[in-house]
């Protein structure tokens, strides 16, 4: 499993995000872009028109988290605008299926979000629609939030199935991953991270995006 690392502009400066894209081009693997309605999640963010311009603005692939309250609706159209992969939240699809399907058609690789607490398990005839696989381990809404360990056992269930079921599926965790936390998440299964305050509340981000990879990848291989 090859390790990924996609900061997330949750914690960086939006007075200045093309710059702040800039600070981790080359190193990351991903831009994580967390697009959130105040109804889903207790939060107001970034939406399409600021994904248009992002994907102007970096080489990076966006790697869009929705966590909106109608993601049938609108994931299809951030594929369009060109979006590298969007995530749905299983709590707030009503068709996840079709919304997958729909995701991967416009282009994009179709990703499915579990909050702390939704089982796994549940949606294990899923996977054959899914290319990556969301574990969060803090309660989506903010940025900065303390890790929650009791998913660990989730990500290692998640990673079982995973295997058990052949796919390509890759597994993400988003939440509270640091320094401090990320080899935990690797040794789980877990070979796609999300970080934002451990890169751009980091002087050098660049610096941050290596230095985790590096503590994810040794992980892996003990």
């Amino acid at each position: 499993m090859a390790v990924q690392i996609s900061p997330s502009i949750l914690s960086a400066d939006f007075s200045r995000l093309a710059d702040e894209a800039t600070r981790v081009e080359g190193i990351a693997d991903w831009l994580h872009v967390d697009v959130m309605d105040n109804h889903f999640v207790p939060n107001l963010t970034l939406g399409l028109p600021i994904v248009e311009s992002l994907l102007k603005a970096t080489s990076l692939p966006i790697d869009c988290h929705l966590m909106i309250e109608s993601p049938d609706r609108w994931a299809p159209s951030y594929a369009e605008a060109g979006a590298g992969s969007v995530t749905i939240h299983a709590e707030a699809a009503k068709a996840p299926v079709r919304t997958l399907r729909a995701i991967r058609s416009a282009g994009a690789r179709s990703g499915f979000a579990l909050n702390p607490a939704t089982p796994v398990d549940y949606y294990e005839d899923l996977l054959p629609e899914i290319d990556m696989l969301l574990v969060m381990t803090v309660e989506p809404g903010f940025g900065g939030q303390k890790f929650l360990d009791v998913v660990l056992p989730k990500l290692s269930r998640a990673r079982a199935l995973i295997e058990k079921h052949g796919g390509e599926v890759w597994l993400q965790v988003d939440g509270g991953v640091s320094a401090e936390t990320i080899e935990r998440c690797a040794e789980a299964g877990a070979d796609v991270f999300v970080a934002g305050s451990a890169v751009y509340g980091a002087e050098d981000a660049a610096k941050a995006v290596h230095d985790l990879r590096a503590l994810a990848a040794a992980a892996q291989q003990a």
